[in-house]
């Protein structure tokens, strides 16, 4: 029987994940999970990049567009919800693939998540109280001072991050990360994973140019429509929290658009550092041709068959 292969595509935001991933899924005859944790919620589509209407109908995409921002959906929903759908692909294919920049949510369902202890009753109410009276700054340092290896790597930006590694660390006294990777899940397939990769400057000019696209094809009439929604949790993520703030007069828009470019590169070298930490990874040049791409990974899994079946 033919070995069941994830072909995992990574890389920092703009880089060209999804394009790469079409062009694969069309050589494979195969399908494509999305690994995006804001691209699930079907009220957001500019400022997460959804793929293009063309795009998703040239192959069958899954978790993209599937909930509302209104309903929670935790990294454990999604590992759960992928592990069932890939059981239902491998069915019928031998490759499928997993693309995304949320590095989380891809380490999920590759390697598992990790096991946490029961959180003491209240403790999220009130680490939410002290950020509401407070704002973030004081639980990003306490996250600091506490453990400085998950506070480097961690999207500090983002409050649900923040609270869940501080509701752990308060109820057991140990660092966060000292939870993190503590054994894989076993999985009924083989994981490949590809991490594209190009020079900094190139990534960040594609940013740049991939916001003042966002800007032109209409996000701030996108934000404007969600602008009762912004206290939810899917809604502190770069290109809308950045707009929310010129809609409540607190900056000018040109100023908005510079910062959503800043925390977006940002964001891009957090990803670089999330994804560099992964022994299993095989990086490629953003821009390696089709062909050179695909001989890589059959070469790849013959070579894998091979050792596994010798």
């Amino acid at each position: 029987m033919a070995q069941k292969t994830l072909l995992v595509i990574v890389g920092p935001t703009g880089i060209g994940k999804t394009s790469l991933a079409i062009q694969l899924a069309s050589h494979f005859k195969s399908e494509i999970l999305s690994a995006d944790s804001r691209q699930f919620f079907k009220e957001m589509s500019i400022g997460t990049a959804v793929p293009s209407q063309n795009e998703l109908e040239s192959v069958p995409h899954h978790f993209i567009h599937q909930i509302s921002i209104q309903k929670d959906y935790s990294v454990g929903d999604f590992e759960r919800d992928a592990i069932e759908k890939l059981n239902e692909l491998f069915k019928i294919h031998d490759i499928v693939l997993l693309v995304g920049g949320s590095g989380l949510y891809v380490d999920a369902v590759v390697y598992g998540i990790d096991s946490f202890p029961k959180i003491k009753p209240g403790l999220r109410t009130k680490l939410q109280s002290e950020m509401e009276a407070h704002g973030l700054e004081p639980l990003q340092n306490e996250l600091k001072l506490t453990d400085p290896v998950y506070y480097e790597k961690v999207d500090l930006k983002n409050p649900h991050r923040v609270l869940r590694a501080l509701e752990v660390i308060r109820t057991t006294g140990k660092p966060f990360s000292g939870f993190l990777g503590k054994g894989k899940a076993k999985r009924p397939f083989h994981s490949l994973i590809l991490g594209l990769e190009a020079p900094r400057e190139v990534v960040y000019n594609r940013i740049n140019a991939r916001v003042d696209k966002m800007m032109a094809a209409g996000l701030l009439d996108e934000v404007k429509t969600l602008k009762e929604f912004e206290h939810l949790n899917a809604m502190q993520t770069v290109g809308y929290k950045e707009l929310f703030s010129y809609l409540k007069g607190e900056t000018g828009l040109d100023e908005a658009i510079s910062e959503i470019k800043k925390n977006t590169r940002r964001f891009a070298k957090r990803q670089g550092t999330w994804f560099r930490k992964n022994k299993d990874m095989k990086w490629i040049p953003h821009d390696m041709a089709l062909t050179e791409v695909i001989n890589l990974i059959t070469e790849t899994l013959k070579d894998e068959e091979r050792g596994e079946y010798s």
